[in-house]
Formats: structure tokens, sequence, C-alpha cells
């Protein structure tokens, strides 16, 4: 089969974006992340596309990407699977594009700091839980990319802070808790809409409904029962 691949790219920051275009045989069974590593042998060997990859086994969420318009990772995203045709490949666009499809996901990070959500100890969660369900996050961004409440430098973190502190929130105890409890309510359930298009993109399969709910009822709606008892 004949793809016709059609690639966004920026040179710096500054720069505009520009399209460039390339016809791309295959038989179908590889990955974008794969026709990409041999484009820029081949077609851009002078001037390779830039983007970001590590594992190629969809666990590490750095090939993240939009392809055809939907964000994905492109170690995902089987040829034989896409529309027959033209394959387009752009940059995230919730993030500041650093050079052609590779973009800066710091945001992510500062905010996982700013939401203090790291394990103080080693514990590891029973394989059924929503803390196992929670810890699956690769941190791609792809949720944020389809979050209609989320941008970068906003209030709202959005689900990229939600699967980390739903860990956090199912293994601390109250005494850990309380500051946590705050910073969720605050970066995460105030500014949630709850259309659940996270839950539809996230390449790990992650049920983003079941840690919402299981957060909310922890951090927020627990602690207003507890203070309209006293």
């Amino acid at each position: 089969m004949l793809i016709r691949f059609e690639i966004i790219r920026r040179k710096s920051p500054a720069d505009k974006p520009y399209t460039v275009s390339v016809e791309y045989e295959t038989d179908g069974e590889e990955t974008v992340a794969g026709a990409l590593t041999e484009l820029n042998v081949s077609a851009f060997a002078d001037d390779p596309i830039e983007w970001e990859s590590s594992c190629r086994q969809k666990k590490c969420g750095a090939c993240a990407m939009l392809i055809n318009g939907r964000p994905g990772l492109a170690c995902d995203a089987w040829l034989k699977d896409l529309p027959e045709g033209t394959v387009r490949l752009e940059p995230l666009k919730k993030f500041p594009v650093i050079r052609d499809l590779t973009v800066d996901r710091s945001v992510m990070l500062d905010n996982l700091k700013q939401l203090g959500a790291w394990l103080r100890d080693s514990a590891v969660p029973d394989t059924t839980g929503v803390a196992y369900d929670a810890s699956r996050c690769l941190q791609c961004g792809c949720c944020l990319e389809v979050c209609p409440n989320f941008y970068a430098g906003g209030e709202f973190f959005g689900t990229a802070v939600l699967a980390p502190a739903s860990r956090l929130i199912a293994e601390a105890p109250d005494t850990d808790g309380k500051r946590l409890y705050g910073a969720y309510s605050e970066h995460f359930y105030r500014g949630c809409g709850k259309s659940l298009a996270c839950r539809d993109i996230c390449p790990a399969g992650i049920d983003m409904e079941r840690l919402l709910v299981n957060s909310n009822a922890a951090a927020v709606w627990k602690r207003k029962f507890r203070r309209g008892k006293k």
C-alpha cells in the first residue's frame, strides 16, 4: 500500500509551521513510529524530522502526537489500521512546540510538583485496585490534548495529575492526605467539567471515570460529610 505522509514541521518555536509531503510504500505491518524512523533515514536524511521516542512499546508515552487529528502514540498507531491514503502528523497543540513534532510537556511535571504527587514509601498497590490502575498513567499528555478545560499554565491540571493523585489518595491515610486533598480540590475538582474525553483517548486504557469517582469521594465528599456532622 502507498501512503502519503503529511508532516507539520517547524524549525524553532518562533518559526511558522509548514507542511512537507512524502509517499511511503508499506505493507501496513508497521507503526507510525517505524515509518518515521525509515523516512528519517531515506527521505529526510539531510534534515531529519524531530520527534520523541524511547521504548517503542507503549510504555513511556514519549511519542505522543496528533495522528490524523487525533492524539495518540506513534508506536501504537499501526498503518494498516489507519484510513488508506494520507496520514497527517502534527505536534500536540496544548503544549509549546520545540521543533517539528517535539513539544515541551514540562508543565505536567511542574503541576505534579505543585500538587506534591509523589509516594512517601515503596508500598506496592493491589493490582486490582484504583491505585494500581492510576499507576499505569504514561504522562503522555493525550488526555490534556482533548480536554476542553485544560491549558498550559492554568489552575486546572487535568487528568495527567488526576491519575497520580488518585493513587496517592487511594493509599494515603487521612493524616497524610489533608494537604493533598486541598490541592486536588483546587487544581482538579473545581475545574473538571466531567466530559470524560480523557477516558476515551487514554492509550493505557485507564478508567478515568473510576479514578474520578473514587478521588472525588475521598478528597471532597467525605470531607464535606464529616464537617457537616460536627
